[in-house]
C-alpha cells in the first residue's frame, strides 16, 4: 500500500501491468456492468455544460435516452453515473468504423469542441476511486474484459501508474504524481 497525501493506493497500481488494447476488447468497459460511468458530484455541471457540443457525436439511441432520462442518474447508494441505453452501454458510447466503442464526450474534446475530456472515472480506469471522509482509496479493478490490456501491459512492461499518468495528474496534480513516481521508483 502507498499512502500519498489524501490518497491510499493499492500495491497493484505499481506492480500490475496494463495497456488498453481496444482492438481486442472493443471498448467493452463502456457496455459491461450494471450502471453507466461513475460521476463525481463536481462533474455534473461540467457534463451539462458540454452536452450541446457532445450531442452531435452521440448515437440516436444515446440521444433518445438523454431526452427521456437525462444525462445522469442518482442510484440507490447516492452515487451519480451516466445514463445507459437499455441498462447496458453508456449513453455517451459511440461505435467507430471498426465497431469499437469510444466516448462521444472525449471525441468532442479531441475535436476542440469542449474543454472537458470525459468523466475522471473513465479516464482513470482500471483504477476505481472510493472516497472516504479523509482520503481516497485507489484500487485496481481487475475484470476479465481487460485481460487483453493486462497481456499487452505485461508484454510492454507498463505498470498501471505509468499507463494512467495523464489522468492521475488530472485528478491529483503534477507534484502529487512526481511524488508517487519517487515513492515507487525510489528516485
Amino acid at each position: 500500500m502507498i499512502i500519498l497525501d489524501n490518497a491510499v493506493l493499492s500495491d497493484d497500481i505499481k506492480e500490475r501491468h496494463f495497456v488498453c488494447d481496444l482492438n481486442k476488447c472493443h471498448g467493452a468497459c463502456c457496455v459491461e456492468g450494471d450502471l453507466g460511468a461513475p460521476l463525481e458530484k463536481e462533474e455534473l455541471p461540467l457534463l451539462e455544460e458540454v452536452l450541446e457540443a457532445v450531442k452531435p457525436y452521440m448515437s440516436k439511441e444515446g440521444l433518445d435516452v438523454l431526452e427521456k432520462e437525462g444525462s445522469y442518474i442518482l442510484d440507490e447508494e447516492g452515487d451519480y453515473s451516466t445514463t445507459t441505453i437499455g441498462g447496458e452501454e453508456c449513453a455517451f458510447a459511440i461505435y467507430d468504423e471498426k465497431n469499437i466503442l469510444k466516448c462521444a464526450i472525449e471525441q468532442a474534446y479531441l475535436d476542440g469542441k469542449t474543454k472537458w475530456k470525459k468523466p475522471i472515472s473513465c479516464h482513470l480506469y482500471p483504477i476505481r476511486v472510493t472516497k472516504y471522509d479523509h482520503y481516497d482509496a485507489l484500487n485496481y479493478d481487475q475484470w476479465d474484459i481487460c485481460d487483453p490490456a493486462c497481456s499487452l501491459g505485461d508484454e510492454l512492461k507498463v505498470p498501471i501508474y505509468k499507463f494512467l499518468k495523464e489522468p492521475l495528474i488530472r485528478k491529483y496534480g503534477e507534484k502529487w504524481y512526481a511524488e508517487l513516481v519517487k515513492e515507487i521508483e525510489g528516485n
